[in-house]
């Protein structure tokens, strides 16, 4: 279990206690102080591993069976003996443009809290700093670690955003620049920023319902004086969920955008190709009539036929040249 379990410690009145390295022993601890709780951190566990984890602090199978399996969608579910809470962080990754989402589960109970991550955005190692730095923030119990990890999650998503709100202003520049770039590549990163909004809308708008609940002081194993607490949470993640939004309507604008300009340019490529083709017939008609071999033709022994004939033809295509170059076709 030294592999799994990242960190185990007791909190007692808000500070980091030494305590039996056995869960068991931690656990009972813990219960008879009255005033501590035993937080276990555990990095992507099998099952077999976690059988004992599942055994020490009677978790419902249910809730053990999604803690095992990552893509979970966040949701709160209540328990007889236990608090089960699914969080997605999402990570930025700048090299790529790309966003990633971990999982993070929490289980809370009797004088315990379980956390099982999977992946590498979860923020865990940074909630458990800052919370030991905050004892007064501690000495709330289970529901100061839910809520710090809740509020580190749902603060990142407003980091998260403000990139994607950046690399979209970088395609609504490509799309909307004087000279087209590479029409293709464009549409490729438009539709790979629109999978990128999507993981992030599927991270972050199913969390809205449990913020609420938690908002609201229902809950059990949930202190009822951290009610404004899980409000503000609420209220970033309902910012970063109408970011998300408005970001996936402005690439769908984009997207929109970018085509039509590509059906413009086709026109204005058609219309050329068609002007230059006319301007090409005008000299390829004449010349083919007088490459005729027939004897009788106007103007065919006539002296000045041929520079009258190449005149005739300059002048037709410089005529269409003008008409179309008036006319925008050129």
């Amino acid at each position: 279990m030294r592999r799994v379990i990242v960190d185990s410690a007791i909190y007692r009145d808000g500070r980091r206690a030494d305590g039996p390295a056995d869960l068991s022993d931690a656990l009972a601890e813990a219960r008879a102080s009255g005033d501590a709780f035993l937080w276990v951190g555990l990095h992507e566990p099998t099952e077999e591993e976690f059988d004992h984890v599942t055994a020490e602090f009677a978790l419902h199978p249910l809730a053990v069976e999604d803690a095992l399996k990552a893509h979970q969608r966040p949701k709160l579910e209540v328990y007889d003996d236990s608090l089960f809470v699914v969080l997605k962080p999402v990570l930025y990754e700048p090299e790529s443009d790309r966003v990633s989402s971990g999982d993070v589960m929490v289980f809370m109970g009797d004088s315990f809290v379980v956390t099982v991550r999977h992946g590498e955005g979860a923020p865990l190692a940074a909630v458990r700093r800052r919370l030991e730095a905050e004892p007064e923030v501690l000495r709330q119990g289970p529901t100061a670690v839910l809520y710090a990890i809740s509020d580190e999650v749902v603060d990142h998503y407003i980091e998260v955003a403000a990139e994607l709100q950046i690399d979209l202003e970088e395609l609504e520049s490509d799309v909307f620049a004087p000279v087209g770039g590479n029409a293709g590549n464009t549409a490729a990163r438009i539709y790979t920023a629109k999978r990128q909004v999507l993981e992030f809308r599927r991270a972050s708008s199913p969390l809205t319902a449990p913020m609420q609940r938690l908002a609201a002081g229902t809950v059990p194993f949930v202190n009822e004086e951290a009610k404004p607490f899980f409000r503000d949470v609420g209220d970033h993640l309902i910012r970063a969920t109408e970011q998300v939004e408005g970001l996936d309507r402005l690439l769908s604008d984009v997207l929109s955008a970018h085509l039509a300009q590509m059906g413009v340019r086709q026109n204005d490529d058609m219309r050329k190709i068609s002007a230059w083709a006319a301007m090409a017939a005008v000299p390829t008609m004449v010349a083919g009539i007088y490459g005729m071999n027939f004897d009788h033709m106007p103007e065919l022994r006539w002296g000045w036929s041929y520079p009258a004939v190449i005149l005739l033809m300059a002048g037709a295509v410089l005529g269409l040249y003008r008409l179309f170059k008036r006319r925008g076709w050129m």
